[in-house]
């Protein structure tokens, strides 16, 4: 049994965990299994409701080291001290929570330059301990503060099991644009009166009962969530299985509408027409694509697709697969379809390919145009799957390094569990102290995690492997001195080992992949 006093402690978590890892043995009764899936569903709630409080607690903390910067600035600029005043501003930064999303201000003043959420350090190592991104971070630490300051009786559902965590999210978001004081009443109103107990709710009649209550409080609100809502308008791409992918489009209603209305219109009269065999969804696909892309058919992908695969899995049928930057790992027998397509729909004249270097570790990353098909080389290690090396390496993060990079670490954000979209090649050690601009001191960073890497606290190392072609590795260090470790992605499966041949020494023949037996057979032919 766990104490009270022990279970407080990071040593009592750990045990309760183990504990926890007990749950579920095969000697319990069906009606036994089924309260204590309820009792674990209590114990998630009151688990994040923990978390609440931990996270609130850190912030207040980080916020005293915040205040004691900021006097220290103030103090520098008195002096004249502008690098002392700069230092200690910028560490002041790094030790606050400024919510740049908070727009429940007076929407009269003039609004201040966005900047996206989780840039400060707090929220980043709110995200790196939860293993989260920095997004979800600066969303967990949002939750905390407003359950903590302003809504007591969604804290105190959330701890006794009434709410889970997500329940609680719905709470908060649904009373985003108000203030502090009406968010509270929302909070007795909805979740404190006793005669209609918010367990009964389900998501939808939740955030139903919590948007009319904040309506008739402030009908205001409405039309601020909105504006804000529009403010978040963006597009995303996310892969589907049986190699497509979702791009998905929050837009406005009524924007939404009518692209959807344009889009069945051209299917409509594309179905009209003699000979379209296509479905109509088939022609609404092929019809945004046509005129996101200004191509003549979506088939002519006119950029660049890159692509890495073995040299066997191209020349020889292999069926390891491949790996799409942006998307991950396809069929391997897919790719030699899709390059065999590409090509036969170039003049053979005007199109050459240039195949990969013979060897164990080639691969290739292709593209296509309407008029080419290309390869570039790129190379795995033949054990690990990881990319070391490419035919060309240039001094700065562009051309031949900037997309060896990308691919490298499959064009996601390189700090652990952030999995944006990479939008800089960053200097690990950085450029302004001497670090060099090669392919081991670069890395894939979003936005946000570049930013916060800036900050005062928080350092980064590269890390050498034990063996020849282990991945590219990082180490973050934060301010409080918890470090994380990232690996470059492996992007092809690792080779299986070679089998042992069992003949005697004399007679051994010697190994040749798939690619040299072709050749081989070909020369000999």
């Amino acid at each position: 049994m766990i104490d009270d006093a022990t279970v407080v402690t990071t040593e009592g978590l750990e045990a309760l965990v183990s504990a926890l890892s007990r749950v579920g043995s095969d000697d319990e009764s069906d009606q036994a299994r089924v309260d204590q899936l309820t009792a674990l569903e209590r114990v998630k709630s009151a688990v994040a409701a923990a978390q609440v409080r931990v996270t609130a607690a850190f912030v207040d903390s980080q916020e005293q080291v915040a205040q004691a910067w900021s006097e220290r600035a103030r103090e520098c600029s008195d002096a004249g001290d502008f690098d002392g005043w700069r230092a200690a501003r910028e560490r002041a930064r790094a030790a606050s929570f400024d919510d740049a999303d908070d727009e429940s201000s007076d929407s009269g003043s003039q609004r201040r330059r966005r900047r996206p959420s989780g840039l400060t350090g707090v929220a980043a190592q709110v995200a790196l301990a939860r293993h989260e991104s920095p997004f979800r971070g600066a969303g967990h630490v949002r939750l905390a503060l407003a359950l903590t300051r302003e809504m007591p009786h969604t804290l105190a559902a959330l701890e006794a099991g009434e709410l889970s965590e997500w329940r609680a999210q719905i709470i908060v978001r649904e009373t985003a644009t108000l203030t502090s004081e009406q968010r509270s009443l929302v909070d007795a109103e909805v979740v404190g009166d006793p005669t209609q107990p918010v367990a009964a709710f389900g998501d939808q009649e939740l955030a139903r009962r919590v948007r009319a209550v904040a309506y008739r409080i402030d009908a205001a609100s409405v039309m601020a969530r909105a504006a804000k809502a529009e403010a978040d308008r963006r597009v995303t791409l996310r892969p589907a299985p049986d190699t497509m992918a979702y791009l998905t489009a929050l837009l406005p209603v009524a924007q939404a509408v009518a692209a959807h209305a344009a889009l069945t219109a051209a299917a409509d009269a594309a179905r009209a027409a003699a000979g379209d065999d296509r479905g109509k969804g088939q022609v609404m696909a092929d019809t945004l694509v046509e005129r996101v892309t200004g191509q003549a058919t979506a088939d002519a992908v006119p950029v660049e697709v890159q692509l890495v695969m073995t040299d066997e899995a191209l020349l020889a049928d292999d069926d390891t697969p491949a790996h799409v930057t942006g998307y991950g790992p396809v069929p391997a027998q897919w790719v030699r379809d899709l390059l065999t397509r590409l090509h036969h729909a170039t003049d053979p004249a005007t199109a050459p390919a240039t195949g990969p270097a013979t060897g164990e570790a080639a691969a290739g990353a292709a593209g296509a145009r309407a008029a080419n098909v290309w390869l570039r080389r790129l190379f795995t290690h033949p054990v690990t799957g990881a990319l070391v090396a490419m035919d060309s390496v240039r001094r700065t993060f562009d051309g031949g390094l900037r997309r060896y990079l990308l691919t490298r670490d499959a064009g996601t954000c390189r700090i652990p569990w952030c999995d944006a979209p990479a939008r800089h090649l960053d200097h690990i050690h950085d450029h302004a102290d001497g670090g060099p601009t090669t392919d081991t001191n670069g890395q894939s960073l979003c936005v946000r995690c570049n930013h916060t890497k800036q900050l005062p606290g928080f350092t980064a190392t590269t890390i050498t492997g034990p063996q020849p072609g282990a991945p590219h590795t990082v180490q973050t260090t934060t301010p409080t001195g918890h470090t994380y470790t990232s690996h470059a992605p492996p992007l092809l499966p690792a080779r299986p080992p070679r089998p042992p041949d069992l003949s005697p020494p004399d007679l051994r023949a010697p190994y040749l992949s798939p690619v040299e037996r072709a050749l081989t057979l070909a020369l000999a032919a």
